[in-house]
């Protein structure tokens, strides 16, 4: 058998797996790298050689810096202006995030547009109430529309502008992509937003992201947290000092209420027997009673406990708020605690629920199944994190991650910022450029190493190392070209309308299990070719090839971006054609209609 006969076995092998759905996609990947491998088509380094590649090594720090700017709360600052410019109707915002994905896409890459605009595209699809699987494949597809804009969108342009120049032809210009491009962007954004909703899944993935925007209203309702309260250090030289705690007499002060009174030293347990200067005393009541009530009792404001006019006041850049459940054999358990109560790590007790009920502004004793609500700045809400006192309700992480422009945000943006400059500009390789983001991402704070190798979909970077090799094998035993062979010989020379719709298709065909890289540099040298028989000219043949490398839309292993938005849309493999077809079919239809225009066939 033959090498390239080989390859097309193991290319046929691979599609029907996908197609079949019965295995993880990373498992067929790391099959096929293993079946090049034992039929030596390649050897082992080489076989092995996609999880060095460049492209591997840029979607995984891509990951990484999609996860910072989310974190910080950069994509929900931006997921808010963008509902508040298009509004909540669910047309307008897809139009908005596919026509902003698109631009992006021209700026930089698709790949790296999908990373910046991911987090925000699944933030604003839960804030509508409109599943994100309805959202992401059209985003993703408008940005493919999008890499046809300009010359630097996308590698495949670049390609046939050199191979345009270097046939005496002369290189395409910057904007000369858009001729096509911009039809396609704009077939794109009506087809999506007209099929999408009758032909993508309603699908939850696996691992939702919970929508925690309204989190502060939805606790500030469950605990009653109605009225503030205020702590209010005992000073030097107050006349409370010496007063038995039972004895405190608070009666000239017209609706303030003493809730509690807490030692300066914090110790659970110790019975107080008279106020000692440095306590906090824990009252309620309007602002103007209790103000009068420090200024004659020497007591100073320690802080003022939230809320007192907004529950959104709970939750911002410096504090936020963490629902904690008392487990069975907990330190905590029979301990007296009340609102207004300072914990460690200088957290504040805003709220308790014991036995199921609020407890409003009474101390009780804590039993197995409490709930409390605490209050403070989010080192001290991520120290309960590792506190195996208290159960976390909800992750104080994701909470955080809904704070728009959050602690971390300035430096999120100016990283994501410079990852684009860099990408843009070319000065560096798009790998380098990744690289550097994500490591920034690190070192300035706005990730820690641990969250960063969590940010990473490893499945993706196994599916798109161990699908290198596969592009690799194909070119190099001979099987590109007997494919493209075959279409020359089935079409024949003197129809230049049938020989462009054939390497249309071939590239279409090659296109929907390796790289829009790999597939033009397999099907260049034949369409070259094929003009050159056939009496085409050049450049309408090249700029086909260029429309049909960047028609990612059948497959989720045709492009890093496609399978980027898998997981958090819920897609499975046979979702992507049910839209991408008609999508694929109308670039054909555009593709055929304009460059012979702009470029003429003869």
């Amino acid at each position: 058998m033959s090498p390239s006969t080989q390859a097309l076995l193991i290319l046929g092998g691979v599609i029907g797996l996908f197609v079949w759905n019965r295995l993880p996609v990373g498992m067929v990947a790391l099959g096929a790298m293993l079946a090049l491998w034992a039929t030596d088509l390649l050897a082992l380094e080489e076989a092995t050689a996609g999880f060095g590649d460049p492209v591997v090594i840029f979607i995984a720090a891509l990951f990484v810096v999609s996860d910072g700017i989310d974190r910080s709360g950069v994509t929900t600052w931006a997921g808010s202006r963008l509902v508040a410019l298009a509004g909540d109707s669910p047309g307008r915002l897809l139009v908005a995030v596919m026509g902003l994905c698109a631009l992006l896409t021209a700026l930089i890459s698709l790949n790296g547009a999908v990373a910046a605009l991911l987090p925000m595209a699944v933030m604003v699809s839960l804030r509508i109430g409109r599943p994100s699987s309805r959202m992401l494949m059209p985003m993703v597809f408008a940005g493919s529309a999008g890499s046809l804009l300009v010359l630097t969108g996308s590698p495949v342009n670049i390609i046939v502008s050199e191979a345009a120049e270097a046939r005496g032809v002369g290189a395409f210009g910057f904007f000369d992509f858009a001729w096509v491009g911009l039809p396609i962007l704009i077939g794109t954004v009506i087809v999506a937003k007209v099929l999408g909703p009758r032909v993508l899944p309603d699908r939850a993935p696996k691992t939702a992201t919970r929508d925690l925007s309204r989190h502060a209203e939805v606790l500030a309702s469950h605990y009653d947290l109605a009225d503030g309260f205020y702590r209010l250090r005992v000073r030097d030289g107050s006349p409370l000092i010496g007063t038995p705690p039972d004895d405190v007499d608070l009666s000239d002060y017209q609706g303030v209420t003493l809730i509690g009174l807490q030692s300066r030293l914090d110790e659970p347990g110790v019975v107080r027997h008279v106020v000692e200067p440095d306590d906090v005393l824990v009252v309620s009541g309007t602002a103007g009673e209790v103000s009068s009530l420090a200024v004659s009792q020497r007591l100073a404001v320690s802080m003022k406990s939230m809320p007192e006019t907004s529950p959104e006041d709970l939750v911002n850049r410096e504090v936020g708020v963490v629902e904690v459940v008392v487990p069975p054999r907990s330190p905590l358990v029979d301990e007296t605690v009340f609102p207004g109560m300072v914990r460690e790590h200088d957290l504040v007790i805003l709220g308790i629920e014991h036995k199921g009920e609020d407890v409003g502004q009474r101390s009780v004793n804590l039993s197995p199944g409490d709930a409390l609500l605490l209050y403070g700045s989010w080192d001290a809400v991520d120290a309960l994190v590792n506190d195996r006192d208290v159960i976390i309700v909800d992750s104080p992480d994701l909470l955080r991650r809904q704070v728009p422009f959050g602690p971390k945000a300035r430096e999120a943006s100016i990283i994501l910022v410079a990852m684009v400059a860099l990408l843009a500009s070319g000065v560096v390789p798009p790998a380098v450029a990744g690289v550097l983001a994500a490591g920034a991402m690190v070192l300035s704070g706005v990730l820690s190493s641990k969250q960063a190798y969590k940010a990473v979909s490893w499945e993706t970077v196994v599916l798109v190392g161990g699908l290198i090799p596969l592009s690799t094998a194909i070119q190099r035993s001979g099987a590109g070209d007997k494919m493209a062979n075959l279409v020359v010989d089935l079409v024949g020379p003197g129809r230049p309308v049938l020989l462009m719709l054939a390497i249309f298709v071939l590239t279409t065909l090659l296109g929907l299990v390796i790289s829009n890289t790999a597939t033009t540099l397999i099907v260049l040298p034949v369409a070259l070719a094929t003009a050159t028989e056939g009496g085409v000219a050049i450049q309408p043949m090249l700029m086909l090839v260029a429309v049909a490398a960047s028609a990612a839309l059948l497959t989720p292993v045709q492009t890093p971006g496609n399978m980027m938005i898998m997981a958090p849309a819920g897609y499975r493999f046979g979702d992507y054609w049910k839209l991408g077809l008609p999508l694929l079919l109308l670039w054909l239809a555009i593709s055929m209609l304009i460059i012979p225009l702009v470029w003429p066939l003869t």
